[in-house]
């Protein structure tokens, strides 16, 4: 009596090598269990190019077209995804995942293994927009958002009482509770202009328009430090007029400090821009650099620069063929180093400023004098006493000690072996440098006139800029250590 045998076709696939043993021959048509050798053609796949004298032809032959009965086979197996009702894309912004661990020691990675059926989610406020940065610190996880800065537990949770006290216990959790710092602070859209140093985290917030410190007690405000009015205008100018700009940062590791750059435009490379630094040893903002960088960072003890695709190590005396290189060089161009101060002795009293002295190196000059504005008046515009009525300087430029040098022929920068030696700008007298202020602007109405030769500058107070010269060994060393300015009480 025959018998019915129900025979299982699986979706298997069979891998088979051909030889051939001439060259350029086409290798033998493959034969597979349960064909009885039949073709390619009617049961194989096509066939690898033929290859050089004694390489192996790879084919593969699907068994669900001619499968052969206990064959090895292979089944549809698990399914590698849900369906969906209605599949389409979410994107959460304010939301972490996270996978398996991954253990390079024991060969464990299960960074592609997300379990549906346990809890790989954490959720922060989505009222304080979209998640823009990490930073992993210790056992802590900092969330930076567009209007919060939070922390995470990682490896552990916070358990709170009745009472609202907390206290931390390991428990098998990943990403524990987030807890938020105080201040309504974020890092808006711009992960860029973050840094780190020891247990000190920078970053800016262009919404509310400040620069922020995150360390052991809390948020602060580092843009207040004599910056606030600063920094609200350049980063409210930050995309102006549909201008796409920028933020970046770093930490300058060479000099301890943080390293911000504004830029309105980046895709002008004369754009305006701002590079400031922030001096934890002075707690305030010390410098303004005139390089603009795309990027800035730290490795091992120096301080680089990324600009238009090349690398710039900073502070760097010499450069790859041990030539010495200027100071004050960017990106292969060499800016003059200047700093801007005010004289403001006595606020109450008007002044006139007639001298300017400094302490430090040769080869500093003036630039500029200006004392206050006078205020708008009737029959005249808003006027300074150090500037005429078609806007300018109420004094030259005070040259440097040898910038302003010459002789009885008019030769400028004389030598040593010239003599007289004349001074138009500085004079030196035991190692310290002097200069009268000459002001050359239009008198004002009703003011005492004392002819060509009056000197000084008349106001409560006087901005005063500096800079170095391009004379006096270029691209040297030049120390400033103290300007300081000899004034009488003015009788007008």
């Amino acid at each position: 009596m025959g018998a019915l045998i129900e025979i299982k076709y699986f979706n298997n696939f069979l891998l088979r090598k051909t030889e051939k043993t001439q060259p350029n021959s086409a290798p033998s048509d493959p034969v597979w269990n349960g064909s009885n050798g039949i073709p390619q053609e009617i049961g194989g796949f096509p066939q690898v190019p033929v290859g050089e004298l004694g390489s192996n032809n790879w084919v593969i032959e699907e068994a669900r077209i001619r499968g052969g009965y206990n064959n090895v086979n292979v089944d549809y197996g698990v399914k590698a995804y849900l369906v969906e009702e209605e599949p389409n894309a979410v994107i959460r912004g304010n939301s972490l995942i996270y996978s398996g661990i991954f253990n390079s020691r024991t060969g464990v990675n299960d960074t592609n293994v997300f379990s549906v059926g346990e809890d790989i989610t954490k959720s922060a406020d989505p009222a304080n927009g979209t998640i823009q940065r990490l930073y992993a610190e210790d056992t802590n996880l900092i969330i930076f958002q567009e209007a919060k800065v939070s922390r995470a537990l990682i490896d552990k949770d916070a358990i709170y009482t009745a009472e609202g006290n907390s206290s931390i216990s390991n428990l098998n959790t990943t990403i524990g509770t987030i807890q938020p710092f105080g201040g309504n602070f974020g890092i808006s859209r711009d992960p860029g202009s973050f840094a780190s140093y020891g247990f000190r985290k920078y970053f800016t917030d262009r919404d509310r328009n400040t620069v922020l410190r995150l360390s052991k007690d809390g948020l602060t405000e580092i843009s207040n430090y004599g910056m606030y009015d600063y920094f609200r205008d350049a980063l409210n100018n930050i995309d102006i007029n549909g201008l796409q700009g920028s933020i970046n940062a770093g930490w300058d590791i060479h000099n301890k400090q943080y390293v911000l750059n504004l830029s309105q435009n980046i895709n002008i490379s004369n754009s305006e821009f701002s590079t400031a630094v922030f001096d934890e040893n002075v707690n305030g903002w010390t410098s303004f650099f005139s390089y603009n960088p795309d990027q800035v960072l730290s490795l091992r003890n120096n301080f680089y620069s990324l600009k238009d695709g090349a690398l710039y190590r900073h502070y760097a005396e010499k450069d790859l063929l041990n030539v010495d290189i200027p100071r004050g060089t960017f990106y292969g161009v060499t800016t003059k180093s200047s700093v801007t101060f005010i004289f403001n002795p006595k606020v109450s009293m008007s002044k006139v400023f007639q001298t300017v002295n400094y302490e430090g190196s040769n080869g500093w000059q003036v630039d500029s004098f200006f004392s206050d504005d006078t205020g708008p008046s009737v029959f005249f515009t808003t006027w300074r006493s150090t500037r005429d009525t078609t806007g300018t300087p109420a004094i030259p430029s005070v040259w440097s000690y040898v910038q302003g040098s010459y002789d009885d022929a008019g030769n400028e920068y004389p030598d040593a072996l010239s003599f007289p030696i004349r001074r138009a700008g500085f004079d030196r007298k035991e190692n310290k440098y002097f200069a009268n202020l000459i002001n050359t602007s239009s008198a004002s109405n009703g003011e005492v006139l004392w002819g060509e030769s009056m000197s000084g500058i008349k106001g409560y107070f006087a901005t005063v800029t500096i800079s170095t010269d391009n004379v006096t060994d270029p691209g040297g060393l030049k120390e400033l250590f103290a300007v300081s300015s000899n004034y009488a009480e003015s009788s007008y």
